[in-house]
């Protein structure tokens, strides 16, 4: 029965998937610009890809998935981060593969929040309502939850990736708590991820003071 109990970290990993989203907060005082520092200011659709593999750990053991691209919207402000599509793959555990889907679609509530920290971070990023599921041989579990993480201008140094001149978020230990399922799905699952972010378009995206 422990190995089946595995499964269930998968439900988690697919959880890291929308590690670019953090806690609701107030955006007051932030800008989403396109191009710059110092562009046009931008509202429409941002896309999330991970930036190297996600990793989901609970008491039982761990699991890591090798793709994860959201999609979503967000106003020029940092409110409104929305996200409309969730794809996961590559998802493996002890036992295999994963069949990992988003549910509950769209997350809504979540904001991207510029508060610069010297030698670190340019804002803070959240992603509400983020829902998913996973099945393995059967065994289904759903975990939801608030993920918030770090986030990153395209010229910052400390960013996840400095090979990638993009927006980043990163979620390191983030915590998501099961919903429904099997019991024996864990309670709960901590995941770390990393994610570029960039407009729909492709534009480069910058958080800064209004």
């Amino acid at each position: 029965m422990s190995r089946i109990r595995k499964l269930a970290v998968v439900g988690a990993a697919s959880a890291s998937v929308l590690a670019l989203t953090m806690a609701p907060a107030s955006a007051a005082g932030t800008t989403i610009h396109s191009g710059s520092s110092t562009g046009p200011a931008y509202s429409g659709g941002v896309t999330a890809t991970n930036l190297g593999n996600i990793s989901v750990v609970t008491s039982l053991s761990n699991a890591t998935c090798t793709s994860a691209i959201q999609n979503g919207t967000i106003n020029s402000d940092g409110t409104a981060l929305n996200v409309t599509s969730a794809s996961f793959s590559g998802c493996t555990s002890s036992l295999g593969a994963v069949t990992v889907t988003a549910q509950s679609l769209p997350w809504t509530g979540g904001s991207v929040v510029y508060a610069p920290v010297a030698g670190g971070k340019d804002g803070t990023i959240t992603v509400a309502h983020y829902t998913v599921g996973a099945t393995v041989f059967g065994l289904s579990c759903v975990y939801s939850g608030t993920l918030t993480g770090n986030g990153y201008n395209p010229d910052n140094p400390n960013r996840p990736d400095t090979s990638v001149a993009q927006a980043q978020a990163q979620i390191t230990n983030g915590t998501v708590s099961k919903q429904s399922g099997s019991f024996l799905c864990p309670g709960t699952a901590t995941v770390t991820a990393a994610f570029q972010l960039v407009g729909s378009g492709g534009e480069q995206l910058w958080a800064a003071a209004s």
